[in-house]
């Protein structure tokens, strides 16, 4: 597994070590947390929960890397899971904190 690494966002694990493929490792482990799926069914479920479609070789690319990583086999691992768990996380508190800014600054609630 590759080594968590510390961003300046203060996100660590497995998913910030993707870089720029931890938006689109969110989101297929996400789909493969409701269940196994071949990359078409992936692309499918992806679009239709989160209105983002994944190019096949950004899609492919990122099934690899994860695969590498153990957080995957024919679904999500238990490693796999605690690192979506704790992205996930890690992106709710940093929406938190914008929201109770805006609402805050703006009035915007």
């Amino acid at each position: 597994m590759v080594p968590p690494t510390q961003r300046a966002s203060g996100d660590s694990g497995p998913l910030s070590a993707l870089g720029r493929g931890a938006g689109p490792a969110t989101l297929i482990l996400s789909s493969l947390a409701g269940g196994a799926k071949h990359g078409y069914a992936l692309t499918k479920d992806i679009e239709a929960f989160a209105g983002v479609r994944l190019a096949p070789g950004t899609l492919y690319e990122v099934l690899n890397r994860l695969e590498n990583q153990g957080l995957i086999e024919a679904l999500a691992t238990a490693a796999g899971a605690q690192a979506l768990q704790a992205h996930l996380q890690a992106q709710r508190n940093v929406a938190d904190v914008g929201l109770r800014r805006l609402a805050r600054s703006w009035g915007v609630t």
